[in-house]
């Protein structure tokens, strides 16, 4: 690593020492600009590393509600505003009890590239709570909702700040969300969350265009390097939105998806996911994966350990796809998809390697799309439905699914360029965040120092 770069990580690391998500996502990013950066001494003198890590603004608010039994809960609430360098800041909100000022930092970081990979004018942030939407009634996950957005609303508009949904945040979140603003604000303006119901100004393939995406992604990524995902054995970690989607997708491409899971444990069904039967449990019922087990024989239900990464990983197969959350593939994990033969691996999650299981993938070959963006897909649909809110023009499946095929095949392009121009193979882990990086530091140039 080059003497700026160094400078940078370590001022980074002795300024966040107690952000360990956020720590790792810088880390990685600067490890991998390296031959950037050398080819440009004149970002040290204008800092312009320092300002892109730095966020604009770091939002942070209680959030207090009644539950059902009539007592007072207090959570925390986070909005980071990281860069609107090429756009109003946009990414998800996300209600779960690991949140805290560290992921949330993390993300935003990660939204900014992401976000420019897909050459729509969006810029980067995230949001969120230690709220967890599990096992609560309707009507308390109304009155949170309800709560947040009553002090997020001050610094959010289509215009200024986007947020969409994450984990914990789904359809009806952002219903309960989106009806508070209104209600605050006394005006309809659309644009002004993303992931909206369809009967109120959302688009159409929203609900599926992360785990879409990360298909078309991964089918680029394979037909570039003479693999299909025809015929392959595919194991999906997660059961929310983005594993399900993703699932329905590569089945449709002929892969044979036997393997997913959620937080307590996996399910692996040698015949082939049932997606209607996976769909009814974790989208209509909201129950855990296990029931799928009970209800369909032959497929057996492996229980995850405390403090171990999930089973699904010690399953052979082609394809691996982590889609549940960060740091959900460590190194041993990586070692036993190697050992059975993996030949790809898809992150539909947000940073689900850690840092050591990435570059032991790549040293063996493993070809590997990462988060930045193979799962950009959910946020570029985001960009094009705010469009269709400020056009009060909406487009059919079709026409956007075209749209995400469009945008997942330019991204692919861009990452494989960036990485042939510097001679890094088919490292794309390193060609998403040279051509990200590259787009906004050309951006903060022309800005000037702000």
């Amino acid at each position: 690593m080059n003497r700026y770069l160094e400078k940078v990580l370590n001022e980074t690391k002795s300024k966040n020492q107690h952000e360990p998500d956020f720590i790792q996502a810088v880390d990685e990013l600067l490890r991998t600009i390296e031959p950037v950066v050398d080819e440009h001494p004149e970002f040290e003198n204008i800092a312009l590393l320092e300002r892109m890590i730095e966020p604009e603004r770091l939002i942070t608010f209680r959030v207090p509600y009644v539950n059902d039994e009539g007592k007072t809960v207090v959570h925390r609430g986070y909005r980071v505003q990281y860069s609107s360098l090429i756009g109003p800041y946009k990414g998800g909100l996300r209600f779960h009890p690991s949140v805290n000022q560290s992921i949330i930092k993390f993300l935003g970081f990660e939204q900014i590239f992401k976000n420019a990979l897909t050459g729509l004018p969006i810029g980067g942030g995230k949001g969120g709570s230690d709220f967890d939407p599990k096992g609560k009634s309707d009507n308390e996950i109304m009155r949170f909702c309800q709560s947040f957005m009553t002090e997020l609303q001050r610094h959010i508009g289509a215009d200024v700040d986007v947020p969409a949904g994450d984990i914990g945040v789904g359809a009806r979140e952002i219903g309960y969300l989106f009806g508070q603003y209104k209600r605050i604000k006394d005006v309809y303006e659309g644009g002004v969350l993303t992931g909206k119901g369809l009967s109120y100004g959302g688009s159409l393939v929203r609900t599926e265009a992360t785990g879409y995406g990360l298909i078309y992604f991964m089918t680029e990524m394979l037909n570039a390097n003479g693999q299909c995902l025809k015929g392959k054995t595919v194991t999906i970690s997660g059961s929310g939105n983005v594993a399900i989607y993703a699932c329905q997708k590569a089945q449709e491409f002929g892969a044979k998806v036997v393997a997913m899971s959620d937080s307590n444990g996996c399910v692996y069904d040698q015949n082939g996911i049932d997606l209607d039967l996976m769909k009814q449990i974790k989208e209509v019922e909201r129950a855990r994966i296990s029931e799928y087990a009970k209800r369909k024989e032959g497929v057996e239900y492996i229980p995850t350990k405390p403090g171990e990464d999930s089973p699904i990983w010690s399953i052979k197969t082609d394809i691996a796809l982590p889609c549940a959350t960060q740091n959900e593939i460590s190194l041993a994990s990586a070692k036993k998809l190697v050992e059975n033969g993996v030949i790809a691996v898809g992150e539909g999650a947000n940073m689900p390697c850690k840092e050591d299981a990435t570059v032991y993938l790549l040293e063996k070959k493993v070809l590997v799309a990462p988060a930045k963006a193979a799962n950009a897909g959910g946020v570029a649909i985001s960009a094009v439905e705010m469009s269709q809110n400020s056009m009060r023009y909406y487009m059919t499946f079709e026409e956007v699914d075209q749209k995400l095929k469009n945008i997942m095949t330019n991204i692919f392009k861009s990452c494989q360029n960036a990485a042939e121009h510097y001679n890094l193979g088919n490292n794309y882990v390193a060609g998403a965040n040279i051509a990200a990086f590259t787009k906004l530091a050309q951006a903060m140039k022309c800005q000037g120092i702000v």
